[in-house]
């Protein structure tokens, strides 16, 4: 049993529940079948546990050090990181035509969620490395992707996204970092960034940072930012690196979890000139960061999902091999012990950790079938409709696996009980490793302001609407099942109480008051899309258990077992939540900072 992926689910999700046979006929991925894509998951499977999986212990106990002004770590990071470029895994997330793989993004992800699954610290660097590529490939020149494109994509260069700042935060609109126009047209950066994974560190002899700046004299707030790309080592005309360009490593947070990725206090420009280049125009600097982040909220929630299934598997392992106790109705201590695997509580835990992870997983894979969809369709007005769905989907992408796989990792920690709370079993460090998910690339209560205070609104509702009708093709479908039909109702009543709380939140003319309960309209709204991926995955069992092989009896009935308990345990949480939204209840928008303590 592999503790870094489920083989069988995963063909599932990919030829059962969704449609990736039908993208590999097109011509953009006819390169590609099913029996490719599965030696393909062999070679990262194999990689991943031989090379990944072993140290992941050992680098989370030393986490890299800063010594003399540059960032030391220990050679096994290196060596695995080698294993996966010289494989060619280092290109699998970019299009052919700038030397990539090609592949399907659904692909993407999975591969390279095993490397997460893995060991995700050392992911880390390659999963921005991935997003600061194709930004670069979107948003920037002809000369700036000429000189820096090729070695990022190879992975011989990785990359960083320079966002946050020490007095700003998630407040974009008060960051202090300047770029000055200089006469060749480059521009010289000063200021400080902080919270930057993989700011600083001894792997590639280059760091290309994605840097948001404000050029002197343009419009106040996020609406003056701008984009620039600065190499940590200045790269000459030829492509041969040069000097240092002045970015000093400040110091390295120390974290909770994903000890063993670097997260810098980076100062520009403290030392002598640091010079940067503008990527698109100025003023476009945080449009053209989405790009990115957008792109960097699907592979969070990925992040999440691949984090907490590491988990799920460890403890289903656990759990059926540890004996402990005896049957409730039979508590004779002659009768040897079960495994508790057999105890209803542990059955819960465990079905818990399969709902939230497999639904969840569901999602990430949907969502990026949307993406691969949409560069096969020459169908302009249905790209555009899947664009606005997709927009609609993003920030739950992003938050309710970080919520919800993180809860299924503390429940991991708890089918262990006290081993699981020790550093002997890797189970705590997947859950401290999952809690940054919660916070970077948007924190939830970012998301949450996002989708109720936007996204649902945007295009008078336009996206919410497409989701309906995505939502009532399932309906349709799951209608020539009859054991499906209660909980098609329940999906049904659920996405009525979401359109009600959405007219109430327009209604009120007090903005604050309107988006005060966002984070718990989130919550809500990711359970309903939740409940819509395991309606899919039900009907696909249900077909599997009609058409399938007898073999697999067991795996289709799991499928629908955790359709019931997400119907049946977690649905109902989301109506409450969205009661409390609808109400406008005040509760928190009241309070003042002195009713904490009187004070």
């Amino acid at each position: 049993m592999s503790m870094i992926v489920n083989r069988r689910d995963l063909d599932f999700m990919f030829y059962e529940a969704l449609d990736l046979d039908n993208l590999l006929k097109s011509a953009r991925y006819s390169d590609y079948d099913p029996e490719s894509i599965d030696a393909i998951f062999d070679l990262c499977q194999s990689i991943a546990e031989e090379e990944f999986l072993p140290c992941a212990g050992k680098l989370d106990a030393n986490e890299p050090q800063f010594v003399d002004g540059a960032v030391e770590t220990i050679p096994e990071v290196k060596q695995a990181i080698n294993a996966f470029k010289d494989a060619g895994l280092a290109t699998s997330g970019y299009d052919a035509d700038i030397g990539g793989m090609q592949l399907p993004w659904m692909v993407d992800q999975a591969l390279n969620g095993m490397f997460v699954c893995a060991n995700n610290p050392i992911h880390i660097y390659l999963f921005l490395t991935q997003g600061v590529a194709n930004m670069l490939n979107a948003c920037g020149s002809a000369e700036l992707k000429e000189q820096y494109l090729g070695p990022l994509v190879a992975g011989d260069w990785f990359g960083t996204m320079c966002l946050s700042e020490p007095q700003a935060g998630s407040s974009l609109a008060d960051i202090r970092t300047k770029a000055e126009p200089m006469a060749d047209g480059s521009y010289k950066l000063t200021g400080t960034k902080m919270w930057i994974s993989g700011g600083e560190q001894d792997l590639t002899d280059n760091i290309i940072h994605m840097v948001l700046a404000k050029v002197p004299g343009g419009p106040a707030g996020v609406r003056g930012i701008s984009l620039f790309l600065v190499p940590k080592v200045r790269v000459n005309a030829d492509g041969s690196l040069g000097e240092r360009n002045n970015i000093a490593l400040a110091g390295l947070n120390h974290k909770m979890g994903c000890r063993g990725a670097t997260n810098t206090l980076l100062n520009f420009g403290e030392g002598g000139d640091c010079i940067g280049y503008l990527v698109g125009n100025e003023n476009d600097g945080l449009a053209n960061m989405f790009h990115m982040m957008n792109e960097a909220r699907i592979s969070v929630g990925m992040s999440a999902v691949m984090t907490a299934l590491g988990g799920y598997l460890y403890s289903l392992d656990y759990a059926r091999n540890r004996p402990q106790g005896r049957p409730l109705d039979n508590k004779n201590p002659d009768l040897p012990q079960v495994m508790i695997s057999e105890h209803a509580d542990i059955k819960r835990m465990l079905m818990t950790q399969k709902a939230f992870v497999e639904g969840a997983q569901m999602l990430m894979y949907y969502s990026s079938q949307i993406i691969d969809q949409q560069k096969i369709s020459q169908d302009k007005r249905q790209n555009q409709r899947m664009s606005l769905l997709l927009d609609l989907l993003t920030p739950i992408c992003k938050s309710w696996p970080s919520e919800y796989c993180l809860e299924a990792n503390k429940l991991a920690i708890q089918v262990l009980g006290g081993y699981g709370y020790t550093r002997e079993y890797p189970v705590e460090r997947l859950y401290r490793d999952n809690r940054l998910n919660h916070i970077h690339e948007g924190t939830w209560g970012i998301q949450g302001l996002d989708i109720l205070g936007r996204k649902v609104q945007m295009h008078n509702g336009a996206a919410v609407a497409i989701l309906r009708e995505e939502v009532q093709a399932t309906i349709d479908a799951a209608s020539a099942y009859s054991q499906l039909s209660g909980y098609s109702e329940q999906l049904t009543a659920t996405f009525d109480q979401i359109e009600q709380t959405i007219a109430a939140v327009v209604g009120c003319d007090n903005k604050g008051l309107a988006l005060a309960n966002a984070t718990i309209f989130l919550d809500a709204m990711g359970h309903a899309v939740i409940a819509w991926m395991w309606l899919k995955q039900a009907i696909a069992a249900c077909k599997g258990l009609n058409d399938g092989d007898a073999g697999d009896k067991d795996f289709y009935a799991g499928k629908l077992a955790a359709t019931q308990f997400f119907f049946r345990y977690e649905i109902p949480k989301a109506c409450t939540n969205l009661e409390v939204v609808a109400d406008l209840d005040s509760t928190c928008f009241d309070l003042t900072a002195q009713q904490f303590l009187g004070q």
